[in-house]
């Protein structure tokens, strides 16, 4: 299946050198290489294989490459440094390359900007506008058990996303989560993804969890901190700009992989909503340069609505997600009379679409038409 991304990608190797960040197993080694095949003498090279590595520290690839493509380089020390001299001296026709899991502008290694050397793009799960794009479109049932992720999303037999997602959540903890910022407790690390699971969707609060599992609230800061940067999960914050001050400021948590979440189908449909409506401003983002947001409105007496977006920090649109609900929700109404900001109800279940001044729509096809 090609990702949308692709086009975009190449297009800006001609001007700069690429990041390209994402979840582990998001598909990002497989674009790189259909990428590649795009080049004359490409080479790819990644930090984790002990030969690749030297052929890295040496400089020693072909003079003839015209396409480096470096993964998970952020593991070198001095990586930024790196990259730095080799775009400065390399040939004007040879592009770089970068792919990583963790999101590469959150490590702290000393070095050289980059400013100014480098585009960045995230690679996100299928969402349901990608797939019909792709002509791969799927069921929203489809979407909310298997999730986005390539592999258990194509695969033909249930049984074998269930496989694959046993052994994507293992191996994150113990290879990734692990080996980040030397964490080593791996009970408690275990103990809090299994917790954060049952808890997407509501405002987070890390006293609790901290006594729940029995470490110290910066703790779960820091290990949630470290489950964002590696693409695990991701936090929403309330909009504060140009709404009441009386909003709440607890984060609300999702996961990247829709599959992991353990609650009702609702909050589960809420998920998917969620890295949809990521991913579609993201890319935004990535491509016009223009700041784009996911948040969520909350008073301190209780009225919430799901998600706003924002672009250049103005609102721009809020969305309720319901299971079943033909009438728009009541805090809907409240925040849309109050701020005028205008506003639609996703519905994973609903006969009659309604189109009102709150319009109420099947979320699939709104999520088809709506975050390209």
């Amino acid at each position: 299946m090609k990702r949308w991304v692709f086009d975009r990608i190449k297009a800006d190797l001609t001007k700069k050198m690429v990041f390209l960040s994402g979840p582990r197993q998001v598909g990002k080694t497989w674009l790189a290489r259909r990428i590649a095949e795009q080049f004359t003498s490409p080479v790819y090279l990644t930090w984790d294989n002990a030969q690749d590595r030297q052929i890295i520290i040496d400089e020693a690839w072909s003079p003839e490459a015209d396409l480096l493509i470096f993964d998970e380089i952020h593991k070198m020390p001095g990586w930024k440094t790196y990259l730095k001299g080799v775009f400065d001296t390399r040939p004007a026709e040879t592009a770089i390359l970068v792919t990583g899991s963790a999101r590469l502008e959150t490590f702290r290694q000393s070095g050289e900007s980059l400013a100014g050397r480098f585009f960045h793009h995230r690679l996100f799960p299928i969402t349901p506008a990608e797939a019909d794009w792709a002509e791969s479109a799927r069921s929203l049932d489809h979407f909310v058990a298997r999730g986005g992720f390539p592999e258990p999303f194509l695969a033909q037999d249930p049984n074998d996303a269930q496989r694959w997602r046993r052994f994507y959540l293992d191996g994150l903890i113990r290879e990734d989560i692990l080996n980040f910022e030397n964490i080593r407790d791996l009970r408690a690390m275990n103990l809090l993804v299994e917790l954060l699971r049952t808890r997407v969707g509501s405002p987070l609060s890390y006293q609790a969890i901290a006594e729940d599992i029995g470490v110290a609230p910066n703790t779960v800061r820091k290990y949630i901190d470290v489950l964002e940067a590696l693409y695990i999960v991701f936090r929403i914050y309330p909009h504060q700009r140009s709404i009441a001050r009386a909003m709440t400021q607890q984060p609300k948590l999702y996961f990247f992989d829709t599959g992991l979440v353990a609650g009702d189908p609702g909050v589960r449909l809420e998920n998917h909503v969620a890295v949809a409506l990521l991913a579609a401003g993201a890319t935004a983002e990535d491509t016009d340069g223009i700041a784009r947001s996911l948040r969520y409105l909350r008073t301190k007496e209780g009225k919430e609505v799901d998600f706003l977006l924002t672009r250049a920090e103005e609102p721009s649109l809020m969305v309720e997600v319901k299971t079943s609900d033909r009438q728009p929700a009541p805090a809907l109404l409240y925040f849309r009379e109050r701020y005028g900001i205008p506003a639609v109800q996703l519905v994973g279940s609903l006969r009659q679409e309604v189109y009102g001044d709150i319009p109420v729509i099947r979320a699939q096809e709104w999520l088809q038409r709506h975050t390209r």
